[in-house]
């Protein structure tokens, strides 16, 4: 099968990849939930004018004057409206978040006042409106205020809170099964043997699917054989799994069993060759609900792959409003040279000049299998199918990576 390009590959990975369904969550359960329906206020904020100021209540032509003297006829505290109204010459003690009474169309601060028993003498001349938060200035009620699509975030639920919300629609979390392959991998504080690796993929892989909203599954390592190989796809079906992680076993050689396995098992694939770099034996299917992503066994590879395509995926069934990376413009801080026909995603550290210009630096050695490379990297420098060699001081795009 020849290459397929990078933009294709993620079309076909998001292709009919809809919201997962919605359910109810109180407040406190909802954080970095993505929200499935537009919310509007109950309730308008503040509801009444209240006073932003401790101080009194006054009307601001009786006040107009230095050393006016006012009679104080009644306080106000937040929650404890005035009964009555202020008329000429009268004054109500209030206090941050009172109601405003009626009458009273300013509030002078308790420090430029003196007080003497029930009377107040005026140090600075009271202006209409200063210190009044004015029924409405926040919010009123049926105001759309929280789209869906986003993810909700700790001001999101204050703001829902303040609309009189106490539960909000949000759609399920998509659940990640992550499945390594290899007889290679030991795990991290053992002793590796002859020929083995320790095995890191899948903690970068756990991390970065829930730091994009996802529930996963450690379906552990499976060993190379068919039969492993086989039983992993199936704990991931019974895992209830809406996305399946394999991580190695994706090229062609006579010990890389993933896709001998998900064929067998009814796997429609889609893909197993994209035209970029790191990455190329990269693959996709679906077997009946259930997405299946085949990521390299290079580390570095399979996360480059893990967030090129895994994450839109999970904000895709999550229903997030914004799905894909967003490219930065930057210029080049070194040469670069002329690419081939794979897609290119250089590692690279970002500096800002004074002036605001984002400089990309790749960094020294682009081998997918280096992980000091790939931690000290904070953005992936795309260079296009067979794109010339470059300068320092070109213009590039970059993709953030996570921080």
């Amino acid at each position: 099968m020849a290459l397929m390009p990078v933009s294709d590959a993620l079309a076909a990975v998001l292709a009919g990849a809809e919201p997962l369904p919605e359910e109810m969550l109180a407040l406190d359960q909802a954080f970095q939930r993505v929200l499935a329906h537009d919310v509007a206020a109950r309730r308008t904020q503040p509801p009444q004018a209240m006073s932003a100021m401790d101080g009194y209540a006054v009307r601001a032509a009786d006040a107009a004057k230095i050393d006016s003297q006012l009679t104080v006829i009644g306080e106000v505290a937040a929650g404890r409206p005035f009964a009555g109204s202020v008329g000429a010459g009268e004054a109500v003690r209030i206090f941050t978040g009172g109601v405003v009474p009626d009458g009273a169309d300013a509030i002078v601060i308790q420090e430029d006042t003196v007080a003497d028993g029930r009377r107040i003498t005026i140090k600075e001349a009271a202006v209409t409106g200063r210190h009044i938060r004015p029924a409405g200035v926040d919010f009123s009620e049926g105001d759309v205020l929280l789209r869906k699509g986003i993810r909700l975030t700790e001001r999101d639920l204050a703001l829902a809170a303040g609309m009189n919300h106490p539960f909000l629609p949000v759609h399920r979390r998509p659940k990640v099964a992550i499945l390594a392959t290899g007889d290679e991998l030991v795990m991290p504080g053992t002793t590796p043997g002859p020929g083995q690796i320790v095995y890191s993929n899948g903690y970068a892989l756990h991390a970065l699917a829930r730091s994009e909203g996802a529930d996963t599954v450690d379906l552990g390592v499976a060993a190379d054989t068919l039969d492993a190989t086989t039983a992993g796809i199936r704990r991931a079906r019974a895992s209830g799994a809406d996305i399946l992680i394999t991580t190695g076993g994706a090229s062609v050689g006579d010990h890389d069993l993933v896709q001998q396995a998900l064929k067998a098992e009814g796997t429609a694939m889609t893909f197993w060759k994209i035209a970029m770099r790191p990455g190329k034996p990269m693959m996709h299917g679906r077997l009946a609900a259930m997405r299946v992503i085949g990521l390299p066994g290079n580390p570095v590879s399979s996360y480059v792959c893990a967030f090129l395509f895994m994450v839109p995926l999970i904000r895709a069934l999550s229903g997030r409003s914004v799905i894909h990376h967003r490219r930065e413009r930057a210029v080049l801080g070194r040469d670069v040279g002329a690419n081939d026909q794979r897609e290119d995603y250089l590692r690279a550290r970002l500096e800002t000049r004074d002036d605001g210009t984002l400089i990309a630096l790749p960094v020294n050695h682009q081998d997918s299998s280096l992980l000091a490379n790939l931690a000290a990297a904070q953005a992936l420098l795309v260079r296009a199918p067979f794109a010339p060699k470059a300068e320092a001081g070109t213009p590039c795009e970059v993709l953030r990576l996570p921080v």
